[in-house]
């Protein structure tokens, strides 16, 4: 008899392991909270047509990974492959545009692709993302390019390396996509049979293909950077200004464009050991192209399970929380009802606390109160009852004390100081 698997490429949250996620999840709340931006959430899937205008027809995201189906209702709707366009359509959808602005939005969210399994790669995989709508200024790109240093650095991640570009405005790009095409001409059977369709409709992608010989032709390409506009060329120097200006490290990278259609100008990659660990950019087209308004923003994607991978690799401990503050054991049928009842009171104090319910010996019950790291442990049996008092044992030490089983304040207060 064969047992069901979980599906390729999609990892199950073990309990060893969710500490691990709750740390990570919450640093990122407080910081988020310290930069003022706010949480979102939104649907798992959403309409088909929101990615193909949000994400862009010619990315490899939409033409090879997206997990697209029709529902009962005939309706194409798709598991959403990243966090960016769904945050976009809540933003238009509710009218956070009438608000005061920037709008400063994080989120966590799964995200689905369907591409090979590799290394930090998976089906499903999670986010931590980063919109703000609103301001067309460099110094946001700076204040959220320092959160996710800032972010990577705490997470004991030192030896990172942040690249920079700007990809212009649309005029811009009208430039350069022509100069790339006429580069391009002469090798362009060489191309592989997806760059041949995007040579037409969307030039740029081309230099994002992973296809060795594509790399290879695009070696010597002409960079973004020598047909950006005076604007483009401004918002590029105010953004390097500002980071030096936080003290942040940069490189200028003219060959990053970033695998997503939609962004404009600044465009940012942080590296790790050769992997990208996060990366994002400005997109101050894609509100209007969703039907709101024509407003600036920029943002950036973190996958949770790469990072997690990482901090693993680089040996950084990610400290254990505390479980279970006190095992209560019990003897006799009569003891196992007040110890339920005592750990439940004491649940009430904010103590984390567990008793037996496997009917084991009083052996057993310890035996297992250290193998769950119980710090405390006491024993209920007829005496104790009766006494209304028990010996409270410290785990760590092997100390004992006598509390009163009626004064809760005292035994919370107790078990918390130690």
């Amino acid at each position: 008899m064969s047992s069901i698997q979980a599906p390729k490429g999609t990892k199950d949250m073990l309990p060893s392991d969710a500490y691990k996620w709750h740390y990570v999840e919450e640093k990122f709340r407080k910081l988020s909270k310290e930069y003022g931006i706010r949480e979102i959430r939104t649907p798992m899937f959403e309409h088909t047509e929101l990615f193909l205008r949000g994400v862009g027809e010619t990315t490899d995201i939409v033409q090879k990974e997206m997990y697209t189906f029709e529902d009962k209702g005939g309706r194409s709707v798709t598991l959403k492959p990243e966090g960016t366009a769904p945050a976009v359509r809540a933003f238009i959808e509710s009218s956070l545009y009438a608000d005061a602005q920037p709008t400063k939005l994080y989120y966590f969210t799964p995200a689905f692709r369907y591409e090979n399994v590799q290394k930090g790669r998976l089906r499903q995989f999670h986010q931590y993302g980063i919109e703000v709508f609103g301001s067309k200024e460099a110094s946001i790109d700076a204040e959220i390019i320092s959160l996710a240093m800032r972010a990577l650095g705490e997470f004991g991640l030192n030896d990172l390396s942040l690249n920079i570009n700007s990809l212009g405005c649309p005029h811009c790009r009208e430039k350069f996509n022509n100069a790339l095409k006429e580069y391009l001409k002469e090798n362009h059977d060489n191309l592989c049979a997806t760059c041949k369709t995007r040579f037409e409709r969307n030039p740029m992608r081309i230099l994002d293909c992973k296809e060795h010989k594509c790399k290879g032709i695009t070696e010597k390409a002409p960079v973004i950077l020598d047909f950006i506009c005076e604007e483009c060329n401004t918002h590029f120097d105010n953004l390097k200004g500002y980071l030096d200006a936080l003290g942040i490290k940069y490189n200028v990278d003219p060959k990053i464009v970033r695998g997503l259609d939609y962004y404009t100008k600044t465009v940012f990659e942080i590296i790790h050991d050769g992997l990208t660990v996060c990366g994002g950019g400005r997109y101050d087209k894609l509100i209007e192209e969703i039907g709101g308004p024509s407003m600036p923003a920029f943002g950036f994607g973190l996958g949770l399970e790469r990072l997690l991978m990482i901090i693993e690799n680089q040996g950084v401990e990610i400290p254990k929380p505390i479980y279970i503050d006190l095992f209560v054991g019990s003897i006799g049928e009569k003891s196992n009802f007040e110890a339920l009842k005592l750990i439940c009171d004491l649940r009430k104090y904010g103590i984390y606390c567990e008793c037996d319910h496997m009917k084991k010996s009083v052996k057993a019950q310890m035996k297992y109160a250290n193998k769950i790291g119980a710090r405390f442990t006491l024993i209920l049996g007829e005496d104790e009852i009766a006494n209304k008092s028990a010996k409270l044992k410290n785990m760590s030490n092997g100390e004992e004390s006598i509390v009163n089983l009626t004064d809760l304040d005292f035994l919370a207060k107790l078990i918390k100081e130690q």
